[in-house]
Formats: structure tokens, sequence, C-alpha cells
């Protein structure tokens, strides 16, 4: 429930900064879609019935081993998932349930993490990857992400909400504390992990300046890194080929998105904290 209904002359205010937002949204994408789907001679003028080519999408796979990077960021972006939901799922099922020594002080490390821009720490986080000898790996890119503290505070919320007689009920049934987790808190957060899955793919899928330092080959490089191919060129900047290479980079997350936009929104709704 909203506690502000906008009425008269603030609804027609926020309709039309709606309006305006989207048409900044919209406009890039329009002339990317424009620029990618004709010839270059048309790249910066709109010419009605100028002829539709699919060259540009050839000329931009051929360029790049996109193949190899569009494998590259699956397996990442999956990996990096798949242990945030593990570890943010321990983590804030601990600080929802538990009550240990330290408890509000680690807590607040947390959110401290928060605060902290993860640029700041590239040059640690890149030691550490050296120490550990896998600089230009897939899994030197993802590790530093496998504990998320946005992702532990939104489930952490989500699972206090959970009444305690659910763990009572369970554990009467004589389940034990993962069992629990399992059965009874996980269910209940389904569009909390949606909602944050959605966040965390989007978020590597599209990363570039840690991955671009960590890795140095094809064997390892996401497709995000690999766009920079079109622009090191020292014959000029073809946008065509380029706009039409983003396209192919944005398209997963885009289709995704059209796909499941309700379900997308509807999480986001719920994932909201009470």
């Amino acid at each position: 429930m909203r506690l502000y209904e906008p009425r008269g002359w603030a609804l027609g205010l926020e309709t039309a900064a709606a309006w305006l937002l989207g048409l900044l949204w919209i406009l890039p994408l329009v002339y990317a879609v424009w620029t990618a789907f004709h010839p270059p001679e048309f790249s910066a003028k709109f010419v009605l019935g100028a002829p539709l080519t699919l060259e540009n999408f050839r000329r931009a796979w051929e360029a790049a081993p996109f193949a190899r990077y569009f494998l590259n960021s699956f397996m990442l972006v999956t990996m990096v998932l798949a242990a945030q939901f593990l570890l943010c799922t321990l983590a804030a099922y601990s600080f929802a349930r538990y009550e240990f020594r330290g408890k509000e002080i680690v807590f607040l490390l947390v959110l401290v993490q928060l605060m902290i821009m993860p640029d700041v720490l590239i040059v640690e986080n890149y030691r550490t990857m050296a120490r550990l000898g896998v600089l230009d790996s897939i899994p030197a890119v993802g590790l530093p992400y496998f504990a998320s503290a946005f992702g532990i505070f939104l489930l952490r919320q989500a699972f206090k909400t959970v009444p305690r007689e659910l763990d009572e009920a369970a554990r009467v049934e004589g389940a034990g504390p993962l069992t629990v987790l399992w059965r009874v808190y996980v269910p209940l957060a389904k569009p909390i992990y949606l909602a944050y899955g959605l966040v965390s793919v989007s978020h590597h899928w599209n990363n570039f300046l840690w991955p671009l330092i960590v890795t140095n080959s094809v064997t390892s490089r996401p497709v995000t890194v690999g766009l920079q191919v079109f622009s090191s060129g020292d014959q000029g900047i073809d946008w065509s080929v380029i706009t039409a290479a983003t396209l192919l980079t944005s398209a997963p997350l885009l289709l995704g998105f059209l796909l499941f936009q309700r379900q997308f929104v509807q999480s986001f709704m719920r994932a909201g904290i009470r």
C-alpha cells in the first residue's frame, strides 16, 4: 500500500517524469538497433526505406570468438550465483535465527561491506588471486564475489519474517536445522531469490573492469571484455559492427527480461524489506 497517492497536477508531473526517463533510456537502444541492422553509411542518419542487413552481425561474430566468450560468461554467472545462494543462505539463516557471541559486530561488518565500492579492493583481490595461483581463469573472476553482503542482508530480512512456529513444528517432526532451512525458509523466500538472482546475473554478465584486469586470454575472458577487440583497431571505429556486437552481448539479458518480466517485477515488489 502506498503512503502517498498523487492527484491532479502531481499525478501529471509524475507521469511526465516517467515518460522522460523512459525516452532517455530507450533512445540509445533505438540508435543501437538502427545502426546494427543497417549498412555503415546509414549509421549517423535516419532515412526512411534504408535497406536492412545482417552483415554487421556476421562481421561482429567473425571478428571475435563470441561462442567461447558466451560460454565463459555463462559459466561465470552460474558459478557465482550458485556460490552466492549457498553462502548467503547459510549466513542469513544464522543471523536471522541463531544467537552467538559477537553476532551484532559481525553483522555490522557485513553492512560496512555494502558501503565499500568493489573497485577499491581490486589491488588486494588481484594479489589474493595471484597467491592462489588462479590468475587468468574463470574462478579468478568469480571468487571475490562468492559472498555477497547485499544477498546476506536481503535474505536475512526475508528469513526474519518467517514465524518461529514453523521452526518448532518442523523440529517436532524430527527435522534438523538444515532440513528446516531447506524445507521451510528457502521455499518461502523464492521471490527474494528470484529478485536477487536477477541483480546478480545482470551485474556479473555486464562486469568489465575486474575481468579485464584478472584475465588475458580467450579461454577465460567473458563476453563484455571481448567487446574491446572492436575498439582496438588501427582503421577507425565501425559503429555498425560495434552496435551489432553490443546487441549480441546484451541479447541474453534482454530476452530473459522480455520473457519473464512479470515474474521479475512481482519478485521485486515482494522483495521489499518489511
